[in-house]
């Protein structure tokens, strides 16, 4: 509540929300849920349920070309979708939203469309070229940009991080430098938790004409993205992260880029003119959406960024950073827990990664859900992180809008059983 205060808005009823999720009114070995794992995917309200309910139930048809009435509704349906994300997003031009599967098909898009890019143009990548990243990316992030090198010639760098979890940014002109063709960088780390500073990423960026891609999806469903204030070129997000279902990401990209790039995936809704002897392909963002698209899941999401929009997301993240705080104080208080991260609430989201001396981490999940609590253990596919930490993996908390404080606490007494348990 302190939180909310300090930043000056009204807090919103934490338990009117919560009535509007009916998984969190269930019970998990007879112990109420505390659902922790809102950093892998997110808990679904009513009215986003509801809302593609709807659609399926009255209004479902394929896309775009058909004159009946369903076709036209749907259509009609998906495009007010793609406006609504784009609004969410501060996007100047809703045609430079790109519904994808998830958000790994949305960075594999614009990888690939690169490699894809004819020899000399902006967006080729080659022998000599450079791909930088950082160490805390998630494999989403990562891994196209190995393939990319690795088809292309280019070279592969990354940004290292300093002990307590944050860029370390001494040798940044060195490693962002007139070679560098893409920069791909994390805002809010799933593993970690920090925020990343993108003006400063940005600016080197653009201090030697490279590309900027930024991985959103732990931080559009949490805080106010505005894509022309953060000044990247593409930016990434994922449904299911955010209160719609999955099967659902986005990428945002500059409409002059999108018009301008390759197609990464070929077939029907992406072309314009069909001969055997060759296509020519539709303009942005068609021609990076072929087949039929996620018709009824971008209706769910464009409900769920209306749900968040109606919330307040300063208000989500404002509540969001007092629970975050709560944690890290609890976990500092006891023996034999260390946080993976960094340790205060500055400049950082609301993923917390611990370890607990002499206890796996799969074994700490096991026993937190016996008392009906949710986390994620592992490496939350940011491998080299725990690399570089010297831990073979993690247990993650992460709290969302409709979390409350008690929950907090009851995660920090499981943590002191488990170690109990363990230490008989």
């Amino acid at each position: 509540m302190t939180a909310l205060v300090d930043a000056g808005l009204a807090p919103y009823d934490v338990e009117v929300v919560r009535a509007d999720f009916p998984v969190l009114a269930r019970t998990v070995s007879g112990h109420p849920l505390v659902y922790l794992d809102n950093a892998s995917s997110s808990q679904k309200p009513r009215q986003v349920l509801d809302a593609e309910r709807e659609f399926v139930e009255q209004h479902y048809s394929n896309v775009h070309r058909g004159v009946h009435t369903l076709s036209q509704e749907a259509t009609d349906a998906y495009e007010a979708a793609r406006t609504t994300v784009a609004t969410f997003l501060g996007a100047s031009d809703p045609h430079e939203v790109v519904f994808t599967k998830n958000a790994t098909e949305a960075y594999n898009l614009v990888a690939y469309s690169f490699g894809n890019a004819a020899a000399g143009s902006r967006f080729s990548v080659g022998p000599g070229d450079e791909v930088c990243v950082t160490e805390m990316e998630h494999h989403s992030n990562l891994v196209p940009w190995q393939m990319l090198c690795e088809r292309t010639g280019a070279t592969l760098r990354w940004i290292p991080l300093t002990d307590d979890g944050r860029l370390d940014l001494t040798d940044l002109d060195t490693l962002v430098n007139e070679r560098t063709k893409v920069l791909a960088f994390v805002h809010v780390s799933n593993i970690l938790g920090t925020e990343n500073p993108v003006d400063v990423l940005v600016a080197r960026a653009r201090e030697v004409g490279a590309f900027t891609l930024l991985d959103g999806a732990q931080s559009a469903p949490h805080q106010v993205v505005d894509v022309q204030r953060l000044g990247v070129d593409f930016f990434v997000l994922t449904g299911h992260k955010m209160l719609a279902p999955s099967g659902v990401g986005v990428l945002w990209g500059r409409k002059e880029l999108l018009d301008a790039m390759p197609p990464f995936l070929g077939g029907g809704s992406m072309i314009e003119v069909v001969q055997m002897s060759g296509s020519t392909y539709a303009p942005a963002p068609e021609r990076f959406e072929a087949g039929t698209p996620v018709i009824s899941q971008a209706v769910a999401l464009a409900a769920a960024c209306d749900y968040l929009s109606a919330l307040g997301l300063d208000r989500v993240a404002a509540h969001e950073q007092a629970l975050t705080g709560r944690l890290l104080d609890g976990l500092h208080a006891l023996d034999g827990v260390s946080v993976i991260g960094p340790a205060t609430t500055e400049s950082r989201g609301a993923a917390v990664s611990f370890a607990i001396e002499g206890v796996h981490p799969h074994d700490i999940g096991q026993s937190l859900d016996e008392l009906g609590i949710a986390v994620r253990v592992g490496h939350h596919c940011a491998a080299p992180v725990c690399r570089r930490y010297g831990v073979p993996a993690t247990t993650r908390a992460s709290s969302y809008l409709y979390n409350t404080a008690g929950e907090v606490d009851a995660l920090l007494e499981g943590i002191a059983t488990v170690q109990r348990f363990w230490r008989r």
